[in-house]
């Protein structure tokens, strides 16, 4: 249990969750540039060549990054008392984004092995 009466260890929990899921989204995107990048130099033809699993690679790591952010934000709110958190703040909206944010990573995912 925190002995902080203080907002701010929220905020700064909060801050920690949003930097993962720009993680997450810079992984997935370098990911699909890895990909598409070994499309544009080998052509059409090599659509499974190594790129493709590299790049696939990458966008699961984000995937991957995102649900064990949440849990380790969650975690750290749970330890967070009432006096920290302030009076109708919505403490799920990031934990909304980064879930959603996992979500179109993972249908990157489903539509590079698919196409």
């Amino acid at each position: 249990m925190s002995e902080l009466n203080d907002p701010r260890v929220l905020f700064a929990a909060e801050r920690t969750l949003l930097a993962w899921s720009r993680t997450s989204a810079g992984l997935m995107a370098f990911g699909f540039l890895v990909d598409r990048t070994g499309l544009v130099i080998n052509g059409p033809a090599a659509a499974r060549d190594f790129g493709f699993w590299i790049g696939l690679a990458f966008i699961l790591v984000g995937v991957l990054v995102c649900p064990l952010s949440v849990v380790q934000y969650h975690r750290s709110v749970a330890q967070l008392r009432p006096v920290q958190i302030p009076p109708g703040y919505w403490v799920n909206l990031s934990t909304f984004m980064s879930v959603a944010i996992g979500l179109l990573g993972l249908a990157l995912a489903i539509y590079l092995v698919v196409a």
